[in-house]
């Protein structure tokens, strides 16, 4: 099964909401390149595909940590639906369709010797954050609890230019917010990016 029909399936068998066939249909179509575009410009998977990779990634670790013993038995945290699972992890990053643009830059090999290589750049034509114009892309097509609104809004967490006060008084009203966030943290740094040696 390829990255793209595993994203279909499981969209479809959990996203069931009114709106829901519409902003896959936008998400499949010439409109949008959701499975063809990269994650970012040059760090975490940067390549054709990525951004698709990506959230089925950041899917894999959220169902992880709501299926383990830990997340009951110690937080004491509450279930949620497998459609609230596939939801916010699946289109938390909806805000990167159609902002990064191929093209060639100039670069020194390991000779010295300039050559052009390609390159993603960043052009967004609606420049209306990260987080938040992800919940503004996907309202347009089918409504969010406030739950969720919440935990695609603030899953870049603390590392996101917004007023720290705010990301820690929402992952406290919503513990799926903080459970987002340490999933695309974990897709990010561990399954995406380059490997780390840890003491």
């Amino acid at each position: 099964m390829t990255d793209k029909e595993r994203f279909i399936d499981l969209f479809k068998t959990h996203i069931r909401r009114e709106g829901a066939d519409k902003l896959l249909e936008y998400l499949d179509s010439p409109a949008s390149d959701f499975f063809t575009a990269p994650a970012s410009t040059k760090f975490h998977n940067s390549v054709p595909g990525g951004l698709l990779k990506h959230s089925l990634n950041v899917y894999d670790c959220l169902v992880s940590y709501y299926k383990s013993d830990r997340r009951t038995e110690l937080f004491g945290l509450e279930d949620v639906s497998d459609e609230t699972l596939a939801v916010v992890a699946l289109l938390h990053d909806l805000c990167k369709v159609n902002v990064y643009r191929e093209t060639m830059r100039n670069v020194k090999d390991a000779n010295g010797v300039w050559k052009q290589v390609p390159y993603y750049e960043f052009k967004d034509e609606l420049p209306y954050g990260h987080g938040e114009k992800s919940v503004y892309i996907i309202t347009g097509f089918m409504r969010l609890s406030r739950e969720e609104a919440f935990a695609i809004r603030y899953h870049m967490g603390f590392s996101n230019e917004d007023d720290a006060r705010n990301v820690g008084a929402a992952f406290e009203m919503f513990p799926l917010a903080l459970a987002v966030s340490i999933a695309d943290t974990e897709a990010t740094y561990y399954l995406e990016g380059k490997p780390k040696n840890v003491l």
